[in-house]
């Protein structure tokens, strides 16, 4: 079977510095200048162009019948301007990253388990820090997914996140939860929650894709190997990127038969789910490729082990560097959202980094005329 990617290799700092041949990734901020087309036939890859955005057209010609209309809507979804989230009160435009904080009340997180489960006071004041410091959206969860842990009965997770979404949507934030199960969810949702944020891609309880349809919020679909109650099980790839892209065109297909609108998918290919430190690495530098997909992408390596493996064992709360620079990495790939512990740095990082992008749309020398 035929299967072709278009894969963003080459970048400009504005579409000026290639004369206008560019491709602007998503209606934001990152212009796109070569591209890999790549054809793979059972599992293997047969050709591989290389072109730029005038000549793709050429390539394209080249391509057999079974792939040229996905190779048309790849293209396609490459350009896509995707619309803002309405979330309550709060419109987040996805014309630019936007930061998402985690607020983890759960007894075992890998990062900062604990913290927040049992005083709502402390929990309160890093939410309301976390929004005070530029953080769009709050990631509320109340189950640890890092490997090995125990899974979490439906009732403690309602427990533990309930009590967080209440005090958040008393500050008026955009929130979003973190949960597999439908019925934490479902309660979320009715307690001010906007958005489901599911690990699983909500493969773990069939009926999220159900409410979530019927509630019409945004969904995060997350790539994980795993089909049970561990998601970091049954991680052979063949070729990690491709294969997440393929599962994550799956799911959003999943999600759009079940009647999910397009405009409420986000997609996350799961850094540190399943994955070696190899293949977090190979997905991080072929992350634009993920915008064939049509869909908004959310980037969640705040903290992960891979910054631990590239820093001498640099335990969780001491990854902020690298954390910075995957975010920056994701940024320099168009990526919309960015989940992380600190949010401060990283919106400082973002808005420093959107302060060279703004300032590269006229800093780059005409020739004179004649």
């Amino acid at each position: 079977m035929d299967k072709i990617y278009i894969r963003p290799i080459g970048f400009a700092p504005g579409p000026q510095h290639e004369d206008g041949k560019v491709i602007r990734l998503a209606g934001g901020m990152v212009y796109a200048h070569r591209f890999a087309v790549i054809l793979r036939r059972d599992g293997q890859t047969v050709d591989r162009w290389l072109c730029n955005a005038e000549s793709i057209a050429e390539v394209f010609a080249r391509l057999p019948d079974s792939v040229s209309e996905d190779a048309q809507a790849q293209l396609t979804n490459l350009t896509l301007k995707h619309p803002a989230l309405q979330l309550g009160e709060r419109t987040i435009r996805l014309d630019q990253p936007q930061v998402m904080g985690i607020l983890n009340v759960t007894p075992d997180s890998f990062s900062d388990g604990g913290e927040f489960l049992d005083n709502p006071e402390a929990g309160r004041a890093h939410a309301s820090a976390m929004l005070e410091a530029g953080a769009a959206i709050i990631d509320i969860g109340g189950e640890s997914t890092r490997p090995g842990a125990a899974a979490t009965w439906e009732g403690d997770e309602k427990d533990r996140v309930l009590p967080a979404v209440e005090y958040c949507s008393a500050m008026g934030a955009a929130i979003s939860v973190d949960t597999r199960r439908a019925g934490v969810l479902e309660a979320a949702l009715d307690a001010g929650a906007h958005i489901a944020n599911d690990v699983s891609a909500m493969r773990h309880d069939p009926r999220s894709f159900e409410l979530a349809a019927k509630r019409g919020c945004p969904v995060v679909l997350m790539h994980a190997p795993g089909d049970g109650e561990d998601l970091h099980s049954n991680a052979a790839y063949e070729s990690v990127v491709f294969d997440v892209f393929d599962w994550l065109k799956e799911r959003r297909d999943a999600a759009v038969a079940a009647g999910i609108s397009r405009a409420n998918i986000v997609l996350d290919p799961g850094i540190g789910f399943g994955k070696s430190l190899a293949d977090n690495l190979a997905l991080m530098n072929a992350m634009a490729m993920f915008h064939a997909l049509g869909q908004p992408l959310l980037l969640g390596a705040s903290r992960k082990r891979m910054i631990g493996a590239l820093s001498n064992e640099a335990e969780a709360d001491q990854r902020l560097g690298g954390s910075l620079v995957l975010a920056i990495a994701g940024m320099n790939a168009g990526v919309q959202i960015l989940r992380v512990h600190d949010v401060a740095e990283t919106v400082q990082a973002r808005n420093v980094w959107r302060g060279l992008r703004d300032a590269a749309l006229t800093d780059f020398a005409e020739l004179p005329e004649g």
